[in-house]
């Protein structure tokens, strides 16, 4: 073999009958082969790579700012891609129409390389799935269902609605939290002028009319806490520095994630939208995934994923065992108090009538509205709520300010 030649070898990681994750190497000529002869052992392919490439073959990516995928970007593509195909273009027509016509630099770089892949004699699905930033485990899943019942612009069709859904419904949540964020930040950062710029003058003011002047309690805690922050600023910012550093490695650990993700569901109002948000995710990728043919059991894992609450991925993994064991699907969600009881029953009904999809789709739905009312509440009570916060701060240190000189003015008077 020449220094130039890639390696016939190629390292996979498959799902078996089972649903279990087996890794391992395999001789071929090429991906789109090594995907064909997994499937033919009735494994489902989720990677493969070549184990080696030589120095001169690597391509060497220099990142480009601004040169990020969106996942509006995704969804205009599903939703283009789907009626393409229903009109009757060949696939790799369609790729290479929406190549030139996406205003997305770094989509229309995967799609030159998934369109690449599909004329090579890869399956559409096999093709994406090299694509994780673009097209996730859900995506490819099915994609590759809508393949094998021959319905990919209706799978293309649903995955868009889906999606188009779930971004929809994150905008709604970030728009929820994003007045109380600005309005927090705004009050922090007026406080803590006032009390590193503002105070300090006053309190010079106060010891230039009368240094054994005794200040209300109120001032003279004011101008403690001022003097603190201003002598130690420095380790007031590397404390909190170090503090957002140590949340977010914690934050990236299983344990961190979990004990998080419990708190959110936990907090007062806020937790109720969470929990709202994580059960209309969970109950509309579901039905997607039963409605376009997706095995159970990968269907559970995929959701597991997808579910954006390490709560919900928790108990999804003691699900899919007990359905791996031969239970129905709601009985072990009923064990679980993350799943509201109207969910465990509208799965059962879906189960027995075999609408299960369908009954998701409706559960999501009443979700989303419940998170609009949810919102919407929220919106009308958080904004007077926090102008009275700020103003109570604003106006409480005003008022520790000035009491000493109303003081003043009494002993003048007097």
């Amino acid at each position: 073999m020449s220094a130039t030649e890639v390696s016939s070898t190629y390292r996979y990681r498959v799902r078996d009958k089972t649903g279990m994750i087996v890794s391992g190497e395999i001789d071929a000529s090429s991906p789109a082969r090594v995907a064909e002869m997994l499937r033919e052992q009735g494994l489902t392919p989720i990677h493969v790579e070549a184990k080696s490439t030589s120095l001169l073959q690597r391509e060497i990516k220099i990142p480009v700012l601004g040169n990020r995928l969106k996942p509006r970007d995704v969804v205009i593509f599903s939703r283009q891609f789907a009626t393409m195909i229903n009109s009757g273009l060949s696939l790799i027509r369609a790729l290479g129409v929406l190549v030139e016509q996406t205003s997305s630099p770094a989509l229309a770089e995967i799609l030159r390389e998934v369109r690449s892949d599909v004329r090579e004699g890869a399956s559409l699905s096999f093709a994406m799935e090299k694509h994780p930033k673009a097209f996730n485990e859900l995506y490819v899943a099915m994609v590759r269902a809508g393949e094998v019942g021959g319905v990919l612009d209706e799978t293309l069709n649903r995955l868009a609605g889906m999606l188009e859904a779930n971004l929809n419904l994150r905008s709604k949540v970030r728009s929820a939290m994003a007045y109380p964020t600005v309005i927090a930040i705004l009050i922090t950062g007026v406080t803590a002028a006032m009390i590193m710029f503002v105070v300090p003058i006053f309190a010079n003011m106060y010891t230039e009319i009368d240094e054994e002047a005794v200040l209300p309690l109120p001032t003279r805690m004011l101008v403690s806490v001022s003097s603190t922050v201003t002598r130690w600023w420095f380790v007031i910012v590397g404390l909190i520095v170090a503090a957002v550093w140590g949340l977010r490695r914690w934050r990236s650990t299983e344990a961190g994630r979990l004990a998080l993700d419990r708190l959110k569901l936990r907090i007062p109002v806020f937790g109720r939208l969470a929990h709202k948000t994580a059960m209309s995710r969970f109950s509309r990728t579901m039905a997607v995934l039963s409605g376009t043919g997706v095995p159970i059991l990968q269907a559970i894992d995929i959701v597991g994923d997808t579910a954006g609450n390490q709560v919900v991925t928790n108990a999804l993994v003691d699900v899919k065992e007990a359905v791996r064991a031969g239970e129905s699907l709601a009985e072990p969600l009923s064990r679980h108090k993350v799943f509201p009881p109207m969910v465990v029953q509208m799965m059962t009904v879906g189960e027995e009538t075999g609408a299960l999809d369908d009954m998701l789709a409706k559960v999501s739905d009443f979700y989303d509205r419940e998170v609009d009312d949810t919102v919407n509440a929220l919106t009308s009570l958080i904004e007077p709520l926090l102008i009275v916060v700020m103003g109570g701060a604003v106006g409480g240190i005003l008022i520790s300010l000035y009491l000493p000189i109303f003081n003043l003015a009494q002993l003048v008077n007097g």
